[in-house]
């Protein structure tokens, strides 16, 4: 969800009112994907590189998470959408991890959609991470498989991405999904983050949906 430094910068404002303006375009994109029945929404919200970021924005970012949790909750168990979160979260402050922990636990028995905040997230870190838990539980070297291995990632459990949509011009992954997004169609807009729409959305998807997936294969 790139560009809301540069949206605030274009108005003369403070980056931490883009932050504010691309939690609202979060929240309306979770709602519109939920009316299209698209099943599974990750969203890249805090990098593990984040943590360069000065100290006053880092903590806004979580504050303004800790209100978009407690403020989106009771609409995400409204329409059966349940939080997952991908990334090493422990590492947060008492608050998040509350905040974090009560949407979790509220939106465990929610069915019709997945919403996964990637928090703390590296693509890097995750495989480390699934590599050193395959390890540590004695699988046998012939059952290490690509099936056993997704098994130990965050998404275990969850299909890959069809789609990664990229916002404000960038044209690279930045650690994102890094195993997952092998087979992934890519779009990339110039819009920022903050001006994403439904209706940009809706482009998106309709640029995906006259590609021809072939997975290595012949069309």
């Amino acid at each position: 969800m790139d560009g809301n430094g540069r949206w605030a910068k274009e108005r003369g404002l403070p980056r931490s009112a883009g932050h504010q303006a691309g939690a609202d375009t979060a929240q309306d994109i979770v709602t519109s994907c939920r009316k299209l029945n698209i099943s599974v929404l990750t969203l890249y919200a805090f990098s593990m590189e984040n943590w360069t970021r000065p100290k006053e924005e880092v903590q806004f970012l979580f504050d303004l998470l800790i209100r978009f949790l407690r403020r989106e909750q009771k609409k995400l168990v409204d329409n059966s959408i349940r939080l997952n979160v991908i990334g090493d979260w422990q590492k947060f402050s008492f608050p998040v991890r509350k905040a974090i922990g009560q949407t979790l636990e509220r939106t465990a028995h929610c069915d019709q959609m997945t919403l996964n905040l990637a928090l703390n997230y590296s693509g890097r870190e995750e495989i480390l991470k699934a590599c050193r838990s395959l390890a540590a539980s004695g699988v046998p070297e012939e059952e290490i498989t690509e099936e056993a291995f997704r098994g130990h990632l965050y998404t275990a459990g969850q299909p890959d991405p069809d789609l990664i949509i990229r916002t404000s011009g960038e044209l690279r992954l930045s650690n994102y999904l890094i195993f997952q997004a092998a087979y992934s169609e890519f779009y990339f807009t110039k819009t920022l983050w903050p001006d994403f729409s439904e209706q940009e959305l809706h482009a998106a998807l309709e640029d995906y949906r006259q590609r021809s997936r072939r997975f290595g294969g012949i069309e």
